[in-house]
């Protein structure tokens, strides 16, 4: 069956073309898909061919953030039926590598991640209409929620897990830097994790004023406010945790200033080299601690999005047909209006 699908060649040049949709085999499950959300590597991909060493490298279908329609199942998928709306778990762990071993899929020497050009040939994501998957990868959501909803697990799941790199957060103070989606949702994760006060940070006012319905309790634009965190500097610094996510040098080095001596710095924000205050990050006995990705929080972002314990629908604020994929695109580039930019898939668009 042949279905629509947005591939990208190379800077800015994104097509919507024709691409085959193989029948089901044991195992998998047909979708027709319902939203995706363009994604910062997505935009990353489109804008700029890449972001550090990660490069577009061949043309690729861009997306791994999507709900979708079980459209036919194949032998052996019964958790699965004709009708039934799920979200897509983008990872594709290989189970037999070192790491999947030691239970930390998230580092599979072999992982396969849709939308990803990490790899060669690169991984395919999911801006089609149509997507044969396996079916241990698609988590039905609950009745009610929408499929804009269901496409958020995966963003969600990543903030999910960054929250959890940071321990206990029962009453902590907590700063984010970046209001774009992920910083929203880790805004969010944190107030369903029990933190204290959360201060968030960004450069726009259209992102900080999407941040108190996430769970924010106050916001600085620093563009506009250069010492709007000095008051957190007092005592060494009055942040518990920071949760870095614009992957902006001025931010990072803000961040040494405010937190509180062993507090704990979470990286999710990246980019190319940078440089930071190596004294003190020493100084300060500061835990710095990565996260990527995500591995059983895929399925907890399901649950709580089904339950709308997390509602995500305050980062929603473009949809557009994958006709307009293009212009979905630039949309998603503009940071003054837009947050999380979504594509439907419609085969009348």
């Amino acid at each position: 069956m042949l279905t629509r699908v947005a591939r990208l060649y190379g800077t800015r040049d994104l097509r919507v073309e024709t691409h085959d949709s193989p029948d089901p085999g044991p195992g998998e499950v047909r979708l027709r898909m319902a939203a995706g959300g363009i994604c910062g590597s997505d935009l990353h991909y489109y804008q700029d061919g890449g972001f550090g060493p990660v490069r577009v490298r061949e043309p690729i279908i861009a997306g791994h953030e999507a709900s979708g329609i079980v459209e036919t199942v194949g032998s052996g998928a019964s958790h699965l039926a004709p009708g039934m709306l799920v979200a897509v778990n983008p990872s594709q762990p290989c189970g037999q590598c070192r790491f999947c071993d030691l239970g930390q899929t998230i580092h599979c020497l072999s992982m396969r991640f849709m939308g990803s050009a990490m790899r060669l040939p690169h991984e395919q994501g999911m801006f089609r209409d149509r997507l044969t998957v396996p079916a241990i990868q698609c988590h039905p959501v609950a009745k009610g929620v929408t499929p804009a909803e269901a496409a958020c697990s995966e963003p969600l799941a990543v903030c999910l897990h960054a929250v959890a790199q940071a321990g206990d957060l029962s009453g902590a103070s907590v700063l984010v830097t970046g209001a774009g989606p992920i910083g929203l949702l880790t805004v969010a994760a944190a107030r369903h994790a029990g933190a204290g006060r959360i201060v968030v940070t960004d450069l726009s006012d259209a992102a900080l004023g999407r941040a108190p319905a996430m769970g924010a309790d106050e916001t600085i634009n620093v563009a506009r406010d250069p010492a709007g965190l000095s008051p957190y500097e007092k005592d060494k610094g009055l942040f518990d945790v920071v949760f870095e996510c614009s992957a902006a040098a001025p931010a990072l080095r803000s961040v040494f200033a405010v937190i509180q001596p062993r507090g704990t710095l979470v990286q999710l924000g990246v980019t190319g080299d940078m440089s930071f205050p190596l004294n003190a990050l020493v100084s300060k006995e500061i835990v710095w601690r990565g996260s990527q990705r995500f591995d059983r929080e895929f399925a907890l972002a399901v649950d709580l999005i089904s339950r709308r314990a997390i509602d995500v629908r305050p980062i929603i604020t473009h949809s557009l047909p994958l006709a307009s994929a293009v212009e979905a695109f630039e949309q998603a580039g503009d940071r003054s209006v837009a947050c999380k930019v979504q594509l439907t898939f419609d085969e009348a668009g």
